[in-house]
C-alpha cells in the first residue's frame, strides 16, 4: 500500500486539500493528515483538515508520498517548522515523490532542493522560485522533475493527481 501524507497549515487553499485527500484515498492510498501540534486547521474557506499526526512525528521511512497543498497562508506557516524542512529534504534524499501546488513550492524553496530543478507555482511567487536557483515553468498545468511534482493552481486538480497517481504505479511497477 502507498503511504502518503498531506503536511498543512491553517488557512490552506481548501481546493487543493480537499481534491488530493480524496482522490489518493479513492486510489488506495494510506493517507495522513500532519499539522503542528496534530491540531484540526482550517482552509480559506472554513473546511477543516482533521490531523492524524504532529508534524514533529513526521518521519521519511514511513512515506512513499508528501503532498503540500498552497494557499498562501498555510505553506507560509508550514515552511516555518524546522521538522517538516527536515522531512522534506529526507524525502528528497531518498528520492521519494513530494508534490507541491500552488504556494506549496514554498516549502521546497525553504528546504532547499529547489536550485537547479524544474518548478512551477502560482505566478505570484516566480521571482521566490527564480530566486532560489530553480526554472520556473511558466503557464504549464504540471511539471515533474525527478521526484518533485509541482502545479501552479487548484485548476490544474486533475492534471496534478493524474500525474501524482501515474508517477506512484509507475514506481511501484
Amino acid at each position: 500500500m502507498v503511504r502518503s501524507v498531506i503536511i498543512t497549515g491553517p488557512g490552506f487553499q481548501d481546493e487543493e486539500y480537499v481534491y488530493p485527500f480524496y482522490r489518493l484515498k479513492e486510489a488506495g492510498y494510506e493517507v495522513e493528515v500532519a499539522t503542528k501540534d496534530c491540531s484540526i486547521v482550517y482552509g480559506k474557506y472554513g473546511v477543516p483538515a482533521r490531523a492524524t499526526m504532529d508534524t514533529k512525528d513526521l518521519d521519511e521511512k514511513n512515506f512513499d508520498l508528501v503532498v503540500l497543498p498552497g494557499g498562501f497562508e498555510a505553506p507560509d506557516r508550514v515552511r516555518l517548522l524546522s521538522e517538516v524542512l527536515e522531512f522534506i529534504r529526507k524525502m528528497d534524499e531518498n528520492k521519494k515523490l513530494i508534490a507541491a501546488i500552488c504556494h506549496g513550492p514554498w516549502i521546497l524553496i525553504s528546504a532547499g532542493i529547489t536550485k537547479g530543478r524544474k518548478i512551477t507555482a502560482y505566478w505570484s511567487i516566480e521571482a521566490d522560485v527564480r530566486n532560489s536557483g530553480a526554472d520556473y515553468q511558466h503557464k504549464v498545468p504540471v511539471v515533474l522533475d525527478d521526484n518533485i511534482i509541482t502545479s501552479p493552481h487548484y485548476n490544474n486538480n486533475s492534471d496534478f493527481m493524474k500525474s501524482i497517481i501515474k508517477y506512484m504505479e509507475k514506481k511501484n511497477q
